[in-house]
């Protein structure tokens, strides 16, 4: 009571003015950004109950200081709100999860000769952009097949410069060589045109005008110009018959689908560019008590903070209540105005229904997914008789070529989903002779001499002897965690009559238990068997990458490298001078004597190391 008093006499003091407010729990720890037009008024709406939000509530009986920062807008409000939800990612905001990159086609129409590339994000505000591509794999098609029907340059500029001579490009039909003028700059602005108008959705008009440009052509007798309008026209005809989903109009548009199932929330978005229904792009769901309104308008802020290109008009399910300043603020990033939609009836009711319905059907997915996981989870700690539910899982595994190159890895499972962040790799140490149970009991030894938190199960990539040695590593330091080995096995036919075929049927994981003789086979539960699999297989994956790694390092590795006294300055000099390692270790002593930095005596160390390895 006595911390409310104290909280309520410190809002007294907050100004009737813009700004952002944040409010603090007992360990100083951010848990809520609000922005608001009257500070003073807003903050004291929780304490007086006119905040009538599901959140408040919750948010009160864990608020202990709450703090503020005056702007001079509400749209300065706005922007310092994002950049401190995405700086502090408090407990109370909705935080968008995104795990796809944002691709983009970008053309600056201000170059004498433009090219088409990909970028992640705007860098020059008087290029074209063209997308949002629901992948980086649609985005290289598109710009794939783009340059196939449209040969623009796709050179960087500093290459266009300095070319001496026209590139490969060239010579397979896919450039014109505007870099030594084999296309003058009229007819490469025409090409260009095509191209955009084609990205822009314009491609009946497109095909219009390219039959009109090969009549020309061909009326003019330069049939080769008329064959290449003619097949261009053609790949064109052959895109539009598996063009995407064609909704009328010229306007791009993005459409915020939502479903609300309890107190969570998930979001999808259609892109709609020229009236061509384009892609989506979903995010992870989100679980927070408030209200619709409040997730739509902290989507819009977020996603279109830096990364997405601002449409012309964004379809939202409801109004929302700083609409105006949101709308303010998309237009200064766009440089135009920006419409804010909720439609109840005709085509574009008809879109956001789509985006709904979308965001619904990737819920129930993601939902019957979990529960999918969950119950094979359930299962694996049910039929292998572990001590607690397998939830955290660390598998480990071993990579080497007859002990060179030896590494370990670890690899984390978390809910049966990858933990990236919690991957460990481990160079072996101790040996130099193959013994892959030596080395699996050397890294299990370091990762569990650490101290750190224990998984609930541990999974080795083998079968008895490989869980032999995870035991004994664990018997050694005194630990006690649920244990499996995980291997392969072929199985062999049975006939009708009980006759062993020696004909292999196929290979079967098998998974050994401590204290059992006879493995654990669970091919009649393959929801569980596939999160083993996946687990083993992505050790194996990791540790098969890092000794890659390794052994390319070593394989590219420098002579110069196990000579004593020269770094990596003096190795840039002697390769800089000789061109090469060979050139070194076929200089003379007088030779190396000469290279600037290296002097007498250093010459003389690296000649005789050089004439002993030789």
């Amino acid at each position: 009571m006595e911390e409310n008093n104290a909280l309520k006499d410190k809002i007294g003091s907050f100004p009737r003015s813009p700004g952002v407010y944040l409010m603090k729990d007992s360990a100083r720890k951010i848990i809520y950004v609000g922005k608001a037009n009257d500070l003073k008024s807003r903050v004291a709406s929780y304490f007086t109950g006119k905040d009538t939000r599901p959140m408040a509530p919750f948010l009160m009986a864990r608020v202990h200081d709450i703090e503020f920062i005056n702007t001079v807008t509400e749209k300065e409000a706005l922007i310092l709100e994002n950049n401190l939800i995405k700086r502090h990612r408090p407990r109370y905001n909705v935080t968008l999860r995104d795990d796809k990159t944002y691709y983009h086609l970008s053309l600056d129409p201000t170059e004498k000769f433009p090219r088409l590339q990909l970028v992640r994000k705007r860098f020059n505000d008087a290029a074209l952009y063209f997308g949002p591509y629901p992948s980086g794999l649609a985005a290289k098609e598109t710009l794939r097949f783009v340059l196939q029907v449209f040969p623009l340059r796709s050179c960087r500029n500093r290459d266009f410069k300095l070319r001496p001579r026209p590139c490969l490009e060239y010579q397979i039909g896919r450039c014109l060589a505007p870099c030594k003028g084999l296309i003058d700059e009229e007819a490469y602005k025409k090409l260009t045109q095509s191209a955009v108008s084609f990205l822009q959705g314009r491609r009946r008009e497109l095909i219009s005008e390219l039959k009109k440009q090969m009549d020309e052509a061909s009326g003019e007798l330069n049939y080769e110009e008329a064959a290449r309008l003619r097949d261009r026209i053609g790949a064109l005809e052959h895109a539009l018959e598996k063009q995407h989903v064609d909704w009328g109009g010229t306007k791009d548009q993005d459409v915020i689908g939502l479903y609300a199932q309890d107190d969570h929330y998930q979001l999808c978005i259609l892109f709609v560019r020229g009236g061509k229904l384009l892609g989506s792009k979903s995010f992870a769901p989100v679980k927070i008590k408030m209200d619709m309104a409040e997730i739509v308008s902290s989507c819009l802020t977020q996603f279109y903070d830096d990364k997405a290109i601002v449409p012309d008009e964004i379809i939202i399910p409801c109004h929302l209540p700083d609409e105006e300043v949101i709308i303010e603020w998309l237009a200064e990033k766009k440089n135009k105005k920006v419409a804010l939609t909720v439609p109840s009836i005709g085509t574009k009711n008809a879109l956001l229904d789509m985006a709904n319905d979308n965001a619904r059907n990737l819920w129930e997915a993601a939902h019957k997914k979990e529960e999918q996981k969950s119950a094979a989870l359930l299962i694996l700690y049910e039929k292998l008789s572990l001590s607690r539910l397998p939830r955290r899982m660390e598998c480990y595994d071993i990579s080497n070529i007859s002990g060179k190159h030896a590494v370990g890895s670890m690899v984390v499972f978390q809910d049966g989903e990858p933990d990236k962040n919690s991957y460990r790799r481990y160079r072996i140490k101790a040996l130099s002779e193959p013994d892959d149970y030596a080395m699996m009991y050397e890294v299990l030894s370091r990762r569990f001499a650490r101290g750190e938190s224990l998984p609930d199960l541990v999974v080795v990539d083998g079968g008895k002897g490989q869980l032999g040695v995870a035991l004994l590593v664990l018997k050694d330091l005194k630990i006690k965690v649920d244990v499996i080995g995980l291997a392969k096995e072929e199985r062999a036919m049975i006939s009708g009559k009980g006759i062993i075929k020696k004909k292999v049927a196929k290979s079967e994981d098998r998974v050994y238990l401590p204290g059992r003789k006879d493995a654990v086979y669970l091919s009649a539960w393959p929801h569980a068997l596939r999160i083993l699999q996946q687990v083993r297989d992505e050790a194996h994956r990791f540790a098969l990458s890092y000794h890659h790694q390794l052994k390319q390092k070593d394989d590219m590795g420098s002579i110069l490298d196990d000579i004593a006294d020269v770094g990596q300055e003096r190795r840039k000099i002697l390769l800089k001078h000789f061109g090469s390692s060979k050139r070194v270790r076929e200089a003379s002593l007088d030779d190396l004597q000469k290279v600037p930095g290296i002097g007498k005596s250093l010459a003389e160390k690296i000649y005789n190391h050089l004439k002993s390895e030789k």
